[in-house]
């Protein structure tokens, strides 16, 4: 059975920086797509980035340059680096393990990030 398991969220000041960790379990994680998407209060959830089974990342336009992305495939680990972290970042955030086909998703259960200003 496959699981996602987030940690890494807090509460860090406006400019500060955490990282994310997923790990996935039940899954070939090295044929997976990996990504991290967002929900916060009130709004849909939305991609935030994703890594390619080959490693190549994509990044939503309000997290590029200040968000990485990586993936360790000895450890079926994901990482999301966040840095210059805004109070507009704040949000649940979701470890997602994508499959092109046959179609198949799973989810983590989120984690908590709250940036204070």
């Amino acid at each position: 059975q496959a699981q996602l398991v987030e940690s890494g969220g807090g509460l860090v000041q406006a400019g500060g920086s955490l990282r994310l960790s997923c790990a996935a379990s039940g899954i070939i994680f090295s044929q997976y797509s990996m990504g991290w998407y967002r929900q916060a209060p009130g709004k849909q959830r939305e991609l935030v980035a994703n890594i390619a089974s080959g490693g190549s990342a994509n990044y939503a336009d309000s997290v590029k340059g200040r968000f990485t992305i990586s993936r360790d495939n000895s450890k079926n680990t994901v990482f999301l680096q966040m840095d210059s972290l805004k109070p507009e970042d704040t949000a649940v955030y979701y470890c997602n393990a994508n499959f092109i086909w046959p179609p198949r998703a799973y989810w983590g259960q989120g984690t908590q990030v709250t940036v204070s200003s």
